[in-house]
């Protein structure tokens, strides 16, 4: 009887928490005090630590975090996750509108603000949340589970007892992200770019108590199946959501009838953009009646129905302090802008690439200088232009300098660029090491850029081949920032599995000058063991496909420099794979040995699944037009380089050309 009468106060309790809860977040209107809901909480926590056998797999005491993960594992979505294209301009929002009703007439939008974190599916069995993921590849992502159970505005019940999906996005409030950011300083570990990437870094935490302290939020936007709860249109999806006990942006959600006053609602609300408690980088289109959506449709990649526009990038002013010279692996040298702190578009930052001599040259940039500073396309930090009227008297022109800013040798200019020429320049072996690790190259997971920097000044990275005797320097590596036991018992693994690569892989890391990650592929196909690559002509490597003088010039050159040859023998030694292991691909196709050019945008596959199928098949991508190109396949909305083709007589394929000829 004591066990029935304790049952009843759990459920009491947890009623009282779940109402609570419903009323702070979703409807906004608190009822009780923070500490009253602090008590009923904590004398929840005390019957449930007594009576474990009672504690319901809804409990909101769930949030703390359970057992940490060692792994996530895969969760396949019923229903796939798809994105939404982009646009960035008025007169796409006019073309979006027009192409609509090309198919529906009068069509209803809703515009909602786009909000600036990560896609997220949560199962509902009973009303009960038994499965949280992450988008991944659309079909298939990571059930995060227990992660998203720590999310106070997700429901761990639903005000239905009903079998459902549903999508959103997982964020973090601008508030969180600066309180995490402010303890990370505290420790001395490296702060978030942004909350997006916070909030991503946050969700997939293998122990979920981590991402507990996190303050991560939910906005539910969508239902996949909205028929079977009798809902006519999208207006009513986030009604149904919100009446289910999800957030949703009900208050700032809008709903238009064309392209004019789509536009208005971005305006309006671009104007409190800034005001908001988390990041929007946009605004979602969606026809709002699904009968409407049905007919529209979606290509296989994307909805027709739906598009994000996606705000301007965010000019900011700041001064700039120096101008830094870096060197790439290759020897190229870069000017950068180091400038005061500033946020733009939600990350704070402090740098950006000025390219070479002559866009210094062209912008007039001089250190002392005010200086504008955007994200083009919300990700990479450029300088937009000097405030020429803010310059001092005394600034000094820019100058490019005559040397290597490492190693001090003079530089050689070629094209609009300039070089180190000394390839054991260590600012050079550093960015090759940084290369070789990528994920273009070999894939080698753990190794950022700056603990590469700082086994290479201890003395641990030398050259390429030290890479697989870095299990000697457990201990040192686990002195490291950022390192424990686990991370680096995964990171040796991760350098014990790249030995099993590809031969494209290697050919690849090794970096050879014009070798990229095709061409790689390429020759590994074509050679299928590295000796027999070392071994190959000059007049043998023109002869190939693709392969002209400058790059088998390159070939040979690095292949005559007895380091190189030293380091690929050490790497033999370790058992570095140097076999292609690239399944033969078909001969007897209308693909075979032909070099094919992709241009415009596909419908029914993606351009890297074009690419694959393709060298399926028998046949080679590259990304320019020549004379040497067989095939020119054509998308929607070509570029310059199906005009150069029909200017060089060059076969064309349409989308369906191509799809009829690789069955």
């Amino acid at each position: 009887m004591q066990d029935d009468k304790v049952k009843a106060r759990i459920d009491e309790l947890i009623n009282k928490i779940n109402k609570a809860s419903y009323e702070y977040y979703v409807l906004d209107m608190p009822t009780i005090t923070d500490q009253e809901y602090d008590d009923f909480y904590n004398e929840l926590l005390k019957l449930e630590n007594k009576y474990p056998e009672l504690k319901r797999e809804d409990s909101p005491t769930l949030r703390v975090g359970g057992e940490a993960l060692s792994k996530f594992e895969k969760a396949v979505h019923k229903t796939p996750m798809l994105s939404f294209d982009d646009i960035f301009n008025e007169d796409e929002i006019v073309s979006f509108d027009e192409r609509i009703k090309k198919v529906v007439s009068n069509p209803v939008y809703t515009v909602e603000p786009k909000m600036d974190g990560l896609s997220g599916s949560l199962l509902y069995k009973d009303g009960i949340l038994v499965r949280g993921a992450t988008r991944g590849n659309g079909t298939e992502g990571e059930d995060i589970t227990l992660n998203v159970k720590t999310i106070k505005s997700i429901p761990l019940k639903l005000n239905e007892p009903i079998d459902i999906e549903v999508r959103g996005e997982i964020y973090m409030s601008k508030k969180s992200f600066e309180a995490l950011n402010r303890e990370r300083e505290e420790k001395g570990l490296p702060l978030f770019a942004n909350p997006r990437n916070a909030a991503a870094g946050s969700v997939r935490q293998l122990d979920s108590k981590v991402t507990a302290k996190r303050g991560l939020d939910f906005m539910a936007y969508f239902i996949p199946n909205p028929e079977d709860y009798g809902i006519k249109t999208q207006a009513e999806s986030l009604d149904y959501l919100r009446k289910l006990g999800f957030v949703t942006n009900h208050k700032l959600n809008k709903v238009a009838h064309n392209a004019t006053e789509i536009i208005t609602c971005i305006e309006e609300l671009g104007e409190i953009r800034e005001e908001l408690p988390y990041e929007i980088d946009g605004v979602v289109l969606k026809v709002n009646d699904l009968k409407d959506e049905e007919k529209i449709g979606y290509t296989s990649r994307v909805p027709r129905w739906g598009i994000a526009y996606k705000f301007p990038a965010k000019e900011v002013l700041t001064t700039l302090r120096e101008i830094k010279f870096t060197v790439g692996r290759t020897g190229k040298i870069t000017p950068n802008a180091i400038f005061d702190p500033v946020h733009v578009a939600g990350s704070l930052v402090t740098k950006a690439t000025m390219h070479n001599e002559d866009y210094c040259l062209e912008k007039d940039v001089r250190v002392g200088d005010t200086i504008s500073i955007r994200k083009a396309g919300d990700v990479i930090p450029e300088v937009v232009e000097v405030k020429f009227d803010r310059r001092k008297d005394d600034s000094i022109p820019f100058e490019m300098i005559k040397t290597c800013p490492i190693c001090n040798t003079e530089l050689v200019k070629k094209d609009a660029h300039h070089f180190c020429p000394n390839i054991h320049c260590p600012a050079r072996k550093i960015e090759g090491l940084i290369y070789f690790a990528s994920k273009d190259a070999m894939d080698i997971e753990g190794l950022g850029d700056e603990i590469i920097e700082d086994l290479f000044n201890m003395g641990y990275l030398k050259d390429l081949s030290d890479f697989y005797k870095l299990d000697t320097h457990k201990d040192t590596l686990m002195e490291l920032e950022g390192f424990g036991e686990k991370s680096v018992s995964n990171l040796l693994e991760s350098i014990e599995n790249s030995k099993k690569n590809s031969l494209e892989r290697l050919i690849c890391g090794l970096g050879i000058k014009n070798v990229g990650k095709r061409t790689a592929k390429m020759l590994a196909i074509r050679y299928k063991t590295l000796d027999n690559l070392m071994n190959a002509s000059f007049e043998e490597l023109v002869s190939v496909k693709d392969i002209g003088e400058i790059i088998a010039k390159s070939i040979k050159d690095y292949f005559s420099d007895e380091a190189n040859i030293d380091i690929i023998n050490k790497l033999k030694e370790y058992n570095v794979n140097m076999e292609c292991l690239i399944k033969e691909a078909k001969t007897d196709t209308a693909f075979a040995g032909k070099t094919f050019v992709l241009t415009g945008t596909l419908n029914s596959i993606t351009r890297d699944e074009a690419r694959d199928k393709i060298e399926s098949l028998g046949g080679i991508t590259t990304n320019s037009v020549s004379k040497k190109t067989d095939v020119v396949i054509v998308g929607d909305s070509p570029g310059s380089k199906y005009d150069k083709a029909k200017e060089l007589n060059i076969t064309i394929w349409s989308e369906e050309d191509f799809i009829n000829n690789s069955k």
